[in-house]
């Protein structure tokens, strides 16, 4: 299966331009984004870095207890490599206090509220550093529903949201991002022991084929599996499925709006 191909030195520039134009509107010059040791996080960094230098660039590594040595290690790595200012907060303490009040909660309940942790303590640096909250999440999961609401799905701009995870790995390899990250299996590292690809499913070369002409191309599933050999009718419409469900996730907060007749009656 071909991926999907983009110009990724186009992409770049767009991408810089993009994080300086959005900073300019709101009156800022300082990027805050959780720096996980990841390829996404990686990428955003060096894009961050690109548009406003490397003392307005501020990596903030939080790790939990679970959260692999080697995941925290690539995150330093980052750090040192680009010469950005980078900060570590565990937050193992305030998340393991909260839930000894819950002993039953499952690794979906924890794993979010270590997300919402996370996004918490960004954006209150944020204010510390007069800066924005930039996120990291790509395309491939946002329409998979693969992130937390007020979690990592939190950020206030984000320069990677119309890249499909494929995508972001051709960028990434023409930014030169150190090798041990680009070969890293993807994983959220909320809990221990699955990678994104086992825990979806599918692997994100399939999920991004998928993606690409349910949403861009507005293909039925059974269109979509002409379109690889390597599709089959169950994937498709698992992934589908899977971007109906998080559909919500997508949205704005929905507030009611009353009627005249009903409100001022």
């Amino acid at each position: 299966m071909t991926p999907l191909k983009i110009n990724t030195e186009r992409v770049r520039d767009f991408l810089v331009e993009f994080l300086k134009d959005e900073f300019k509107k709101i009156g800022k010059e300082t990027a805050i984004f959780g720096m996980s040791g990841g390829v996404d996080s990686t990428v955003l960094g060096y894009l961050c870095k690109m548009a406003f230098g490397r003392s307005n660039t501020y990596g903030i590594i939080l790790p939990y207890k679970n959260t692999p040595k080697i995941s925290v290690d690539h995150a330093y790595m980052v750090g040192r490599t680009l010469g950005i200012r980078y900060l570590r907060f565990n937050v193992t303490p305030q998340i393991d206090y909260y839930f000894k009040n819950f002993p039953q909660a499952d690794k979906i309940r924890i794993g979010n509220k270590i997300s919402r942790e996370r996004m918490s303590i960004l954006y209150d640096l944020s204010v510390h550093f007069n800066g924005i909250v930039v996120g990291s999440s790509n395309k491939s999961e946002i329409y998979l529903g693969y992130g937390t609401i007020f979690g990592d799905l939190a950020w206030l701009i984000n320069p990677l949201g119309d890249l499909y995870k494929t995508e972001i790995y051709q960028l990434a390899e023409f930014l030169g991002i150190p090798e041990e990250i680009l070969k890293k299996k993807p994983s959220a590292e909320l809990w221990e022991g699955q990678t994104d690809e086992e825990e979806l499913g599918f692997t994100y070369q399939v999920a991004d084929i998928v993606l690409y002409y349910y949403i861009e191309k507005r293909m039925k599933p059974e269109e979509i599996v002409k379109m690889s050999k390597d599709l089959n009718i169950e994937t498709v419409n698992k992934v589908i499925e899977r971007v109906r469900k998080s559909e919500f996730k997508r949205k704005g907060p929905n507030i009611a709006k009353i009627p005249d007749e009903i409100k001022y009656s």
